[in-house]
């Protein structure tokens, strides 16, 4: 048999302070299990956003190529046939034009006999 030392009742402070350690220890793992999610999630964010600020820099520095060289070609080919599409407009105005003016001297002529 061991020998206990009776010192009288228990400190019910003790038991307390003992739950709040505790308490707190699991709150400081949680806080690191947390702390190591986020920094998970964050890594790649920071890459892609790196990533987006390097290709922005590229553009802006007017070093890089265009994003959508075949779009810019595309519309390009688009707008050169409409100014031709347009030239070709003017031209048939202008001959109408000129023969409407043809037209209003022959008359001109006509009444001033």
């Amino acid at each position: 048999m061991t020998r206990e030392r009776i010192t009288g009742p228990p400190d019910p402070s003790a038991g307390r302070w003992l739950r709040l350690r505790k308490s707190l220890l699991a709150d400081v793992a949680n806080l690191i299990a947390r702390n190591g999610r986020l920094a998970a999630h964050i890594t790649p964010l920071e890459r892609r956003l790196s990533e987006a600020l390097d290709q922005t820099a590229w553009e802006a520095s007017g070093l890089g190529s265009p994003a959508d060289i075949e779009t810019l070609t595309r519309r390009a080919s688009e707008l050169g046939q409409q100014i031709l599409d347009l030239h070709g407009e003017l031209a048939e105005r202008d001959e109408d034009l000129e023969a409407a003016r043809a037209a209003n001297r022959e008359l001109m002529a006509q009444l001033n006999r």
